[in-house]
């Protein structure tokens, strides 16, 4: 581990980012920057929001499987689309598919001067199943806890997730009708981010203290939703052989167990670049770019073959085609992506090793796959 060197790679580069922490078997190893101020988190906040739905879990208050409209009394008369069926409609998701971001046709975000309002009336497909990333999803959520605990959830998580966690300086907001708004924009330092993931890390427990069920933590913190970017647990992210709370502009808390490793740092960097993560993986994690080629390469050999024998059965009529169609996103992503040319440039420089399963770095190997999967879609 080179602390030293990812600093001088921060400070040469100036990416701008506000401080990091990184702790091995819960103890903080490492600092630099300010890991004490506040600053937003951003999408960093659903993750907070999920640790308050372990709580209530925990304690019976509310069911996952339960209709979320049977936690939003709004939500029975509600008219999606201006269509009769609405009320209908939201029985039909469970507050389970809020959590996977699992519900197809919210905007990413609500609008206007009463967000419940705009959330009940969009045009959902209650039938369908996929990873649609949605704000509307979190904030509905929110709803659904506040509901079921029975009382404001901002002092919830107050009381039950940041006294236990000594977390005292922070900031959240309110939808315009009041809700606690638990899709994004709350503030919290680096060293109070890291104690989320600490928790987590811990199967819910912190400094000795149990906050959350491991029963919990486990559901939350594995592939609930496959997306393209690996899989999707309880408003946290798959990452490697562990997970990440994530915040849009590289707001990060990366929580690998088997390591006994929290990576944390939060920043304002607006690119879609990678190279920040690239250099925390390289001098903290000792990952190099041949390694993260080989582990993606053998990520989507296996996405490739599933995908392959179920594509079989959908020909035969056995299958829905939609039922693939995450892996399907994830190998076109990657096969219309930078990773995709990168990895082919390091085997044709020799770079990976020779006894390596690569038949997705063909040219026409994902190609024909995706062509196919179309066909039998229009079927």
């Amino acid at each position: 581990m080179d602390f030293e060197a990812f600093v001088r790679d921060i400070t040469e580069n100036n990416w701008n980012v506000f401080g990091t922490e990184v702790y091995e078997n819960g103890e903080l190893k490492y600092s630099y920057g300010d890991t004490k101020e506040i600053h937003e988190i951003y999408s960093a906040t659903k993750t907070v929001l999920s640790v308050a739905f372990g709580i209530a879990y925990d304690e019976g208050l509310i069911d996952l499987d339960r209709p979320a409209a049977d936690y939003i009394p709004e939500a029975k008369a509600a008219k999606v689309a201006e269509k009769a069926e609405g009320s209908e409609a939201f029985s039909k998701i469970t507050v389970r598919r809020l959590l996977t971001m699992s519900v197809i046709g919210f905007p990413f975000r609500a609008e206007g001067d009463n967000y419940l309002k705009f959330a009940l009336s969009c045009d959902i497909k209650p039938e369908e199943t996929g990873f649609i990333y949605s704000n509307i999803s979190a904030y509905l959520a929110g709803v659904c806890l506040t509901n079921a605990i029975g009382y404001d959830l901002g002092r919830f998580i107050e009381e039950r997730i940041f006294k236990p966690l000594n977390i005292i300086k922070y900031e959240y907001v309110r939808s315009p009708e009041g809700y606690f708004y638990g899709a994004s924009q709350m503030k919290m330092s680096v060293n109070d981010l890291s104690k989320i993931g600490l928790l987590l890390m811990n199967r819910g427990v912190y400094n000795g203290i149990r906050i959350l069920s491991e029963e919990y933590v486990d559901m939350a913190t594995s592939v609930q939703m496959m997306n393209r970017e690996g899989g999707y647990g309880f408003f946290v992210w798959m990452y490697r052989d562990g997970f990440s709370i994530n915040g849009k502009l590289k707001q990060k808390c990366y929580v690998l167990p088997k390591r006994g490793i929290v990576v944390t740092y939060l920043a304002h960097i607006e690119d879609d670049s990678k190279d920040l993560l690239y250099s925390m993986e390289e001098n903290i994690l000792g990952i190099s770019c041949e390694d993260r080629a080989v582990e993606r390469i053998t990520q989507m050999e296996k996405i490739f073959d599933h995908a392959l024998m179920k594509l079989r059965d959908i020909r035969e009529g056995s299958l829905d085609p939609e039922k693939i169609s995450p892996e399907i996103s994830v190998l076109e992503a990657y096969y219309t992506g930078k990773a995709w040319k990168e990895d082919l440039k390091l085997d044709e420089e020799g770079r990976l090793p020779s006894d390596l399963k690569r038949g997705v770095l063909s040219e026409d190997g994902i190609y024909d796959l995706l062509e196919e999967y179309d066909a039998v879609r229009r079927r």
